[in-house]
This record gives structure tokens, C-alpha cells and sequence, in this order.
């Protein structure tokens, strides 16, 4: 059972990313996702939480209207599109997938965990 994230990079601020996670050993549909995010520094934070199978996403008050969710079922994976990135947006980003009905804000529920991934935004 494994999760994979991929997709980060350096991008100026203003640009757009990507992030996959792909997961293996397990299919992610049934699965509630969470996006996490870690500054340097700085405690790991909440980004985004979607229920199984893509139904309905929360968001971050510091990422809504510029970052979105989206699930390909068909490739077993998860996508974090963000555009408008700011440099605040700077951190290692993690996928993670719990086994119920409810996406959650809180890291301690999810049980699966990618290894993360960068996201440098700056000029």
C-alpha cells in the first residue's frame, strides 16, 4: 500500500503546478484525500480534504479559489491543480487517504501517507 506524490517544482509567483498522487496496493476511490502542506519551519497544515470518490472538496481559506481537486478513478489518482501561487504557497505538499466516508482537516486521521513533494515559488 503505497501513495506517491509527484509534481513539485520551482515556480515564479503568479504560475501553476500540478501535483499527482498516485496510489498503489489500494484503490483510491472509496477513499476520503487530504492535501497537506509543510513550510520550513513550520507545523505540517491542511489544504484541502475530498469525501470518496470526488464528490464535494473542502479547502483552505489560503488556498480556495486558486487551488482544486480533482480524482481520476481510471488512473488511481489524485490531482492538486494550483494556480495564482504565491510564495506563502512554498512547502513540501502531502497526499494522504483515509478509509471512510469523511475527509477530514486533521493529519492524525489520515492513515496513508505519500512521501511529499516541493513546491518552491519564488522569482
Amino acid at each position: 500500500v503505497q501513495l506517491q506524490a509527484s509534481g513539485g517544482g520551482l515556480v515564479q509567483p503568479g504560475g501553476s503546478l500540478r501535483l499527482s498522487c498516485a496510489a498503489s496496493g489500494f484503490t483510491l476511490g472509496p477513499h476520503a484525500i487530504g492535501w497537506f502542506r509543510q513550510a520550513p519551519g513550520k507545523e505540517r497544515e491542511w489544504v484541502s480534504a475530498t469525501s470518496p470518490y470526488g464528490v464535494s472538496t473542502l479547502y483552505a481559506d489560503s488556498v480556495k479559489d486558486r487551488f482544486t481537486v480533482s480524482k481520476d478513478n481510471d488512473k488511481n489518482a489524485v490531482y492538486l491543480q494550483m494556480n495564482s501561487l504565491k510564495p506563502e504557497d512554498t512547502a513540501v505538499y502531502f497526499c494522504a487517504a483515509r478509509s471512510s466516508a469523511f475527509a477530514t482537516k486533521t493529519r492524525s486521521d489520515y492513515r496513508y501517507w505519500g512521501q511529499g513533494t516541493l513546491v518552491t515559488v519564488s522569482s
